[in-house]
């Protein structure tokens, strides 16, 4: 991934399903590491669970794309959770995913003219 801000952030796209998922992740506010593991599973309903390789890769990979940030606000830590590192969606994460997600609404409304979505074994 590389920084795409003078597009728009048209070039990222496709997302992949693990960076989709991150950055919904985050669209309610800083999360740590595991918060966002947790909360993909949970939007997911558990059909997506993310290994710490592929997250930390992916947040890294976000970063340097400038779609997250670790976030710098002072927070007071729960004993035991000094560590954990918190990341912010920015808005070009922010605006990378409404792109991403206006893309995914014309391939559901297509699949939908083409009466592929809605059919009963589908539901």
């Amino acid at each position: 991934m590389r920084s795409s801000e003078s597009n728009g952030g048209a070039d990222l796209l496709p997302l992949t399903p693990v960076v989709l998922h991150i950055l919904l992740a985050l669209v309610d506010g800083d999360r740590h590491g595991y918060a966002i593991a947790q909360e993909v599973e949970r939007l997911t309903d558990g059909t997506l669970r993310l290994g710490p390789g592929t997250l930390y890769g992916s947040i890294r990979r976000l970063q340097a794309a400038g779609l997250i940030e670790e976030s710098t606000a002072e927070r007071v830590p729960d004993p035991g959770t000094e560590r954990r590192r918190y990341y912010r969606l920015l808005p070009h994460g922010r605006q990378a995913l409404e792109l991403e997600l206006g893309r995914l609404a014309r391939v559901v409304a297509l699949a939908r003219a083409k009466r592929l979505i809605d059919r009963p074994e589908l539901a």
